[in-house]
């Protein structure tokens, strides 16, 4: 059967999202109660309202001694003064030691630091004056009761799941993880751990896209490799469907046989494919589908393209249905030398950023190869060449999406 050699017209980036998300319709998936022990990196469904104030008392804020502020008016090192301790409130030139966290006793409205003090017994030498309210947590300064504490939409980190804890929740309502399936296709491909026969390759591209998964907050199904074989290709899309929330599949998405993918999808039902040919580099192949009213991207087998195609249409996808708007990390660096854009395709440019004496700077990895895996394991974020670019200059201040740690020059 006789194929076209290439796409006769490419879309948009962002045309191509817009058009997709349109037709999905992606809603937030629904929601789950589960221990906070085993919510980190969650998203939550519902906003968390304290039960309680937080601190529920007034408390020190310092290790020290709770007093009168008005007491130490006119204290200081030249004129100290002598307080006198207690174990019960605190009445006039009266004094109670406590230590951070301690409630503030009744009478005082102060808390003066143990390093401008001389303990004598049942008495402190003060040699500095306060004044009220100092070196006290406010019942409520960090929560009110009644308020919201946590938002809905938020991915919660240890400090979120720590605020839980203190509110007194021990179970959270967060949204379901999206199951995710993912199906590798391509008669060269072979299992890790099989014998490498000539001319085959081992598969890395489910391992690759579970893990980008399961670090968006996603649950990956395995769906195997199939074959360049229509049925075989079909009754693995279907078992997705019928298993997971999204559908993957990578290899089989050109335009040259045996590029099944985009076949086999709209063979299985409609819409079916959306978008075939993206302005991208790399992952112009990509395909955007919908079937059974479950997104399905269709990426290349190309490692860094399938890559690109997942960041820039799977991994915002997969946001919606957490019900987060959430982008990654940026920062501005300078380019450490030229690269060429590619006029009328948005390039994703992989590139090292790295800290010399204070300056950040973006070195690029690779601006070709959408095959080699080692530009991005190099790589800790990605820089966009936008459409109408010839290229960026070096120095040129750029903006770097970061997916990774950003590396700091040691100087001897």
């Amino acid at each position: 059967m006789a194929r076209l050699k290439g796409f006769e017209k490419l879309t948009n980036v962002d045309d191509a999202l817009s058009s997709f998300l349109r037709q999905l319709k992606p809603e937030r998936l629904d929601s789950e109660y589960i221990p906070i022990h085993a919510a980190l990196g969650r998203i939550t469904a519902e906003d968390t309202r304290a039960k309680y104030n937080l601190p529920p008392f007034d408390r020190s804020a310092v290790d020290g001694y709770a007093l009168k502020a008005k007491d130490t008016f006119g204290v200081s090192v030249f004129n100290p003064k002598i307080f006198k301790l207690t174990k019960d409130k605190v009445r006039e030139n009266e004094a109670k030691e406590l230590w951070t966290g301690n409630p503030v006793p009744e009478g005082a409205d102060s808390v003066v630091m143990l390093e401008y003090t001389k303990k004598f017994e049942d008495k402190i030498e003060l040699a500095t004056a306060v004044t009220p309210g100092r070196n006290v947590s406010k019942m409520g300064e960090d929560v009110t009761e009644g308020n919201v504490a946590i938002t809905a939409g938020t991915r919660l980190n240890p400090h979120h799941l720590g605020l839980l804890a203190a509110l007194g929740e021990s179970y959270v309502t967060v949204v379901r993880k999206p199951k995710v399936a993912i199906l590798a296709t391509g008669s060269e491909l072979v299992e890790l751990g099989n014998k490498l026969e000539p001319g085959k390759i081992v598969e890395t591209n489910r391992l690759v896209f579970s893990s980008l998964c399961m670090e968006l907050g996603a649950e990956p199904l395995n769906l195997g490799i199939a074959k360049d074989d229509l049925k075989e290709i079909t009754s693995k899309i279907q078992e997705g469907l019928e298993q997971a929330d999204a559908v993957i599949t990578t290899g089989g998405t050109s335009v040259g046989y045996p590029d099944l993918v985009p076949m086999v999808v709209n063979k299985i039902g409609k819409p079916g494919v959306i978008v075939h040919g993206v302005a991208i580099r790399p992952g112009m192949p990509t395909a955007l589908a919908i079937l059974k009213g479950k997104p399905v991207f269709v990426l290349s087998g190309n490692p860094v393209a399938a890559t690109v195609g997942f960041e820039a249409f799977t991994r915002p996808t997969l946001l919606r249905l957490l019900g987060i708007n959430e982008a990654r990390p940026a920062i501005e660096a300078k380019l450490t030398r030229r690269v060429a854009g590619a006029l009328g395709r948005r390039v994703f440019l992989r590139v090292r950023v790295f800290e010399r004496n204070g300056d950040f700077f973006a070195e690029p990895v690779r601006v070709t190869g959408s095959g080699v895996l080692t530009t991005m394991t190099k790589a800790n974020g990605y820089v966009i060449i936008p459409e109408n670019r010839e290229g960026i200059d070096e120095k040129e201040s750029v903006m770097v999406h970061l997916f990774s740690s950003i590396v700091r020059e040691q100087h001897v």
